[in-house]
């Protein structure tokens, strides 16, 4: 598995997405959220714990006493990262409410974190320009509509507000499109890419070999067309982190070369921006 992505080439009969937009029956990721909350829970997966979350917290920068909106906060793994900082309001937004439901319950004595049912996408008086900084975490690739997504980060900022993205790299890691390989001639492994510069939408099964029908959709974007929408939205980027692996394989016969490819490759694109 990589990251929090099934593998196998379904193609889910019910497509879900974060944001939730589409027919009003589709609730985000709730179809998927029980799987999910058992990958993630209430302190992340591995990759959460050492990798995703300590960048997110270091592109926000999150300061004593600011209102911080955390997009698509699926059930609030963000949040207590974000408390402990010194948030003084924390607002979570995410379209599934099975998940939004998981993280009221988690944080329910927790008066500073508040959670809302809602699409990250479309317009909503969430987005009120009343936040100092904002998060969207591994979610970006989840939603179609990124415009809208970025759009609703920038309304809620006040002007000069800061964001962060955290996403799955959108050069190297790009599910059925891109592949570890073994030179066997120079003895390395290499990262091969099938397709990148065209947008995709990849039906991803949560978790293949159950024979269900559980799945999301993966919305890949060239690295330009993520850029692009932020900048002409008004935010520019400020800074520019790539994301490698933390772990490494057992000692063996290509133990050099992988750990070598995990210090090439990395997993994870961050960017922090400002409200221009």
């Amino acid at each position: 598995m990589e990251s929090k992505y099934g593998t196998g080439g379904f193609f889910p009969k019910k497509r879900v997405s974060r944001s939730g937009v589409g027919k009003s029956e589709e609730k985000g990721w709730d179809g998927v959220a029980g799987w999910y909350d058992k990958l993630v829970g209430a302190d992340g997966s591995d990759y959460h714990r050492n990798v995703i979350l300590p960048a997110a917290m270091d592109l926000l920068a999150v300061r004593e006493g600011e209102a911080v909106l955390d997009l698509c906060c699926g059930q609030g793994v963000l949040v207590r990262h974000l408390l402990a900082a010194g948030a003084e309001r924390v607002l979570g937004v995410d379209a599934s409410g099975k998940l939004i439901g998981a993280a009221r319950q988690r944080y329910g004595g927790e008066k500073k974190a508040v959670f809302l049912r809602a699409d990250a996408c479309a317009n909503g008086d969430w987005a009120d320009g009343s936040y100092t900084a904002a998060a969207c975490v591994m979610a970006v690739h989840d939603v179609p509509d990124l415009n809208g997504l970025i759009c609703n980060i920038v309304a809620a900022l006040k002007p000069g507000g800061r964001a962060a993205i955290v996403m799955m790299h959108p050069c190297f890691r790009i599910p059925k499109e891109s592949h570890w390989g073994w030179d066997a001639d120079q003895k390395v492994q290499y990262r091969r890419l099938d397709r990148y510069g065209k947008a995709l939408e990849i039906g991803i099964q949560t978790r293949p070999g159950l024979g269900t029908a559980e799945g999301t959709v993966f919305y890949h974007r060239p690295l330009a067309e993520l850029i692009s929408t932020m900048g002409k939205a008004g935010l520019g980027i400020t800074n520019c982190t790539e994301l490698f692996s933390h772990r490494r394989s057992q000692i063996g016969p290509f133990s050099k070369a992988e750990h070598r490819a995990a210090e090439e490759f990395p997993l994870f694109l961050g960017l922090a921006a400002v409200k221009l």
